[in-house]
């Protein structure tokens, strides 16, 4: 088990690493698009509305059918954009409310998680998505012992669907980061900014990812990093495997760190 004992601060990606891909990509995904209809054709003037509305390109807002269809066009392509990203945080908002789906994080997340802030680590949250969705990730969790009554879709306004967790609480004070209030995840500047913005040192910040160029951008910036290997994650090539001997980890169970005057994992 690869054990750390300078890491005070853990910066953690989502999709892939500690939730898995399939959750984003089979689950809402189809939900915003599916959702996204009814709310052009409802909301198309609404003040709450208009700022994701005019955030896309004006060729692309000129009517509610050319924004589906650049909606269609971008999630088919997973293009990680900021405007598209904020607007499903948007739609995916509804669903989550209303009990239609929970975050299915990996067995291994929050009991680790817990352990670690129990022990002093802070954490934070650097994700593609948006800032509002990955609140909204951690706020409503599958419950660990798998009663899922909410899922009927018939929790009441405002209420939190039976058999989900609210988890937001592990994340520190200002530690959500985006595209948009960091940059993209592949430029080391954004990982500078991270650790300057929450002023963490550096080389006491383990950032885990699933994806070898954020791995790559964040230790040029001076964090350690692991690529974290789940199921249903990019393959690694035999020169990936190569470089990363030691950097890999198959769970956050599997990671170590030991704060100062303790001996446990």
């Amino acid at each position: 088990m690869p054990r750390y004992e300078n890491v005070r601060n853990v910066l953690l990606d989502i999709e892939g690493t500690i939730c898995p891909i399939s959750f984003v990509k089979e689950t809402l995904f189809p939900y915003a698009l599916r959702a996204l209809p009814a709310v052009l054709t409802t909301k198309w003037d609404d003040r709450d509305f208009i700022p994701y509305r005019d955030a896309f390109p004006p060729s692309h807002r000129s009517s509610p059918q050319a924004l589906q269809a650049h909606v269609e066009d971008l999630t088919k392509r997973d293009i990680k954009i900021a405007y598209l990203k904020n607007l499903q945080g948007y739609l995916w908002e509804e669903g989550y409310r209303s009990g239609s789906y929970a975050t299915p994080l990996f067995p291994d997340v929050v009991p680790r998680l817990k352990l670690w802030r129990e022990r002093g680590v802070r954490l934070g949250v650097y994700s593609s998505g948006s800032v509002a969705a990955q609140r909204l990730l951690f706020g409503y969790v599958a419950s660990a012992d798998g009663e899922d009554d909410g899922l009927d879709g018939r929790a009441g306004q405002g209420e939190r669907p039976a058999g989900k967790e609210d988890f937001r609480y592990l994340i520190v004070e200002k530690g959500w980061f985006d595209t948009t209030n960091a940059g993209l995840k592949t430029e080391v500047e954004s990982y500078v900014k991270i650790v300057q913005t929450l002023d963490w040192k550096a080389e006491q910040t383990l950032f885990l990812t699933d994806n070898i160029l954020e791995y790559d951008a964040a230790t040029a910036a001076g964090l350690q990093a692991l690529l974290v290997i789940r199921p249903g994650n990019a393959t690694l090539s035999d020169t990936e495997k190569a470089r990363l001997v030691g950097r890999t980890v198959y769970g956050l169970g599997q990671i170590g760190i030991v704060v100062s005057g303790e001996h446990g994992q």
